[in-house]
């Protein structure tokens, strides 16, 4: 009798289906139901902190040993925020592209610099609010903190395009502007390091606090139910893993995605002009900007105001927040919300929205 020999080609498909439907077959764990205070107590022990209320407790937690906050300084960093010296046409301050009122960014899928120049990577504008609580600064997380973040758009030339040098030179013209980093600095000269410094330090500031933190402060009628079901989902399905931290954000660098379907091989084979690598996310790959290392690394974004601050992911492809949740529970979580589930975390990423703090 012959043996029953299986093609290879068979045997590939037949093991590309079982690991594909696999997470469908398996069980899935019941979402808890918590109390208030049960979700309170849950959410503080895994960091998900509240927004310090005064300058005292601001201080123990963004303070930077390397450029101490004092109010002068800060007063001089939010000065200089708003400066368009520090661009080469005088058109744009740090304030165009991040605009405090509107989420702390500018609302548009890429940034537009120097001229009228888009980002060559099509790359989203983070938010700045809240941004010193995070370990990592830009898409690539490739500066560790505001100070050092603050170069960056001041010499791209498609941003502020301008020099060290040339910043220092149209600041010094100013004998008021120059007095003023002498009181702060003790310096007879402005220099590019310290205008790093004063924009940090007035960044630190930049702070906000909304429903999210009455309710983890104890009020239970802060937030919807609605938004306790959505909070309830955010951690026990693994969201706050990546997104955690007082910033709900930012404290991590992560793959993106992390996860592919036999759907997305599936549109490959119809579609063989476009493959995975060519096209590796959810979205319109525009801008083919992969991450640190070119390897689909990101920076964790923050989720505070992120309501405000469509459009979203990297290069500003998704528009609507509730498809941005369906992609990042599919695709990073392996576990795809239904309508009342996204519904139900809209609701609770609708609560991370805040005011800034008058420190």
């Amino acid at each position: 009798m012959k043996k029953f020999l299986l093609h290879p080609i068979t045997v590939t498909i037949v093991t590309v289906v079982f690991i594909a439907a696999l997470p469908y077959m398996l069980p899935k764990k019941p979402i808890p139901k918590w109390s208030d205070e049960e979700l309170r107590s849950k959410a503080l022990s895994l960091n998900m902190l509240p927004t310090p209320k005064s300058y005292e407790e601001l201080l123990k937690v963004v303070n930077n040993p390397q450029n101490p906050l004092s109010r002068e300084k800060i007063a001089l960093g939010k000065r200089l925020y708003f400066d368009t010296r520090l661009s080469r046409d005088k058109s744009i301050s740090c304030a165009s592209c991040h605009i405090l009122e509107q989420g702390g960014d500018d609302n548009r899928p890429t940034a537009i610099g120097y001229r009228g120049r888009a980002n060559p990577h099509h790359l989203n504008s983070p938010t700045v609010l809240n941004a010193a609580l995070a370990k990592y600064q830009f898409w690539d997380g490739r500066a560790k903190d505001v100070e050092e973040q603050a170069a960056g758009p001041v010499q791209a030339p498609f941003e502020m395009n301008m020099t060290p040098k040339e910043v220092e030179e149209r600041l010094n013209s100013d004998s008021s502007l120059r007095a003023e980093f002498k009181k702060v600095f003790g310096k007879d000269r402005v220099e590019f390091s310290d205008v790093q410094k004063a924009i940090g330090a007035y960044e630190r500031t930049l702070l906000t606090r909304g429903a999210y933190d009455e309710f983890l402060d104890g009020n239970n009628s802060a937030i919807s139910e609605s938004a306790k079901r959505g909070m309830t989902l955010f951690i026990s399905k693994g969201c706050k893993g990546c997104h955690t931290g007082m910033s709900v954000g930012g404290q991590l660098i992560q793959k993106f995605p992390v996860r592919f379907y036999w759907q997305d091989y599936l549109g490959v084979l119809f579609n063989p002009k476009v493959s995975i690598k060519d096209n590796p996310y959810p979205f319109k790959n525009l801008g083919e900007f992969y991450g640190r290392n070119n390897e689909q690394y990101f920076r964790v974004p923050i989720l505070r105001n992120i309501t405000k601050t469509a459009p979203y992911f990297h290069n500003g492809a998704v528009k609507d927040i509730k498809e941005a949740v369906r992609i990042m529970s599919k695709y990073q979580l392996g576990d795809e919300f239904n309508k009342e589930q996204i519904a139900d975390v809209v609701e609770f990423l609708k609560t991370l929205e805040g005011k800034i703090v008058k420190y």
